[in-house]
């Protein structure tokens, strides 16, 4: 996956988000289990696509191999302070 890629993924999500809270406020839906629980899945990938995105950045600038650079589980995303 290249950095594009990545990034296509990062606007797809972050469109998908945006809908659904605006759905929300206007009352149309989201505040129900299901899209709760969407809208933690599209959280929890979009920190993936971030750290890895920086990951394969920061490979580039170490002269380092940015493709050996793969998605970490969400369990230890999700642990990152921020």
């Amino acid at each position: 996956m290249d950095d594009k890629t990545i990034l296509n993924r990062i606007s797809d999500l972050v469109d998908e988000e945006h809908r659904l809270r605006a759905q929300a406020q206007a009352h149309e839906s989201g505040t129900d289990d299901e899209a709760r629980t969407r809208l933690r899945e599209l959280e929890e990938s979009l920190d993936q696509c971030w750290d890895l995105l920086r990951r394969r950045r920061a490979a580039r600038q170490a002269h380092g191999d940015p493709e050996a650079q793969g998605a970490r589980p969400v369990s230890e995303v999700e642990r990152y302070l921020q």
